[in-house]
């Protein structure tokens, strides 16, 4: 056979080779993601696209839906307890979010100092991420801030008598979950320390070289390079913020009270839905709070141009 023939065998077995990875069998990849592919249809879609029908329904879960198109939206805009439980949302969120991520970063930066037990102390400090969300410490918080809780206790040996009940008093109650909002800094925690680790230690040293302080080094080198990790942290914790309900549920036992200082949106929802039996409007609320979140998603991601700093 001559060279030319065997170079045109070549050509046609690479081209029919490059034909076929052009088709791969995706069989396998679908076997596996089919658990997956089941529970977003089942636990997700189908219940989206169930709620989004109900929103524009009466339906006491007792009676067969009545259709009323869009009087839930009109109950909605001059319903004022929630209108209270939106601002108590947001005030939860706008301050809560930036308190625990300054929190979380302070403490990241000092683990980063190469610490001895770094893993313990790590360890230790994202116990709270993982406790913090659960009935349990709900339970515990709700004890220690009581008229005769641990923190009343220990002011009371500092000379401080005669405090209130911090969980029951009207214009602190919201303020001590915020409080448990800061302590699960875990999360985010462990992100900036990840963040940190892959910031080059030669950026400090030419800085320290040039003169910079510590201050500096952090504010003009940390934080610039940190940006896109801090960016991560704030869209997921709005997120998990905006749908907070075990804390507020258990510390204020379901009420929302005292005089609905820590009705958060989640929980006006869940009375609407499971308690007065609405759950067409409570459907109308879910799907307003998907705006909300998606709205300042949005937003973030908008803004993120113009502050957040990437390789290129």
């Amino acid at each position: 056979m001559s060279a030319v023939g065997e170079l045109t065998q070549m050509v046609s077995k690479r081209k029919k080779g490059g034909a076929k990875a052009e088709h791969p069998d995706n069989k396998p990849a679908l076997l596996f993601m089919t658990p997956w592919l089941l529970g977003f249809l089942g636990i997700t879609l189908l219940p989206m696209i169930a709620s989004f029908v109900l929103a524009f329904t009466d339906y006491s879960l007792l009676a067969p839906p009545e259709f009323v198109g869009l009087a839930n939206i009109r109950e909605m805009i001059g319903d004022t307890r929630l209108h209270n439980s939106l601002v108590v949302t947001f005030i939860y969120v706008f301050v809560g979010t930036p308190l625990q991520l300054i929190a979380a970063l302070a403490l990241a930066v000092v683990l980063n100092q190469g610490m001895k037990g770094l893993s313990f102390y790590r360890s230790v400090f994202y116990l709270p991420s993982l406790l913090g969300g659960s009935v349990a410490i709900s339970i515990l918080w709700r004890q220690m801030f009581g008229a005769n809780g641990l923190v009343n206790q220990l002011l009371e040996v500092l000379g401080f008598t005669g405090m209130p009940g911090w969980v029951s008093n009207p214009d602190t109650a919201l303020s001590t979950i915020i409080l448990l909002n800061v302590w699960t800094f875990g999360s985010p925690m462990i992100i900036f320390l990840a963040g940190l680790r892959q910031i080059p230690e030669m950026y400090y040293e030419a800085a320290s070289v040039d003169g910079a302080s510590k201050v500096s080094q952090f504010f003009k080198i940390t934080i610039p390079l940190l940006t896109p990790i801090i960016f991560f942290n704030v869209v997921l914790q709005v997120i998990n913020s905006f749908q907070t309900f075990t804390q507020a549920f258990v510390v204020s036992g379901g009420t929302g009270g005292p005089s609905d200082s820590t009705m958060f949106f989640t929980l006006y929802l869940y009375q609407k839905g499971f308690t007065q039996f609405d759950m067409g409007y409570a459907s109308a609320m879910a799907w307003l709070l998907l705006i909300i979140v998606a709205i300042f998603t949005a937003i973030n991601f908008f803004v993120s141009k113009f502050w957040v700093f990437y390789d290129d």
